[in-house]
């Protein structure tokens, strides 16, 4: 194989791996929190290594805010 058509199938590879999360991101968010934080959980506990909790703290989705109009959100909830 080229080596230009190795770097074209790796560049096609990422966009695609990028659309697919775009799309998840958007079209299933709750089923996706739960697969980030299962996948984080094991990662966090603290026998692990140093880096080791970095990754599941990057993996783990962030906290979900209370709502209200200390959230500074869109003040949709209410």
């Amino acid at each position: 194989m080229d080596v230009s058509l190795a770097l074209q199938y790796a560049i096609i590879a990422v966009a695609v791996v990028v659309s697919a999360w775009v799309v998840l991101k958007k079209q299933f968010p709750g089923p996706l929190r739960k697969a980030r934080v299962a996948l984080a959980l094991p990662l966090l506990r603290e026998d692990r290594a140093g880096w080791v909790r970095v990754l599941g703290r990057w993996i783990a989705p962030p906290g979900l805010t209370t709502g209200g109009k200390a959230c500074g959100g869109c003040d949709g909830c209410g």
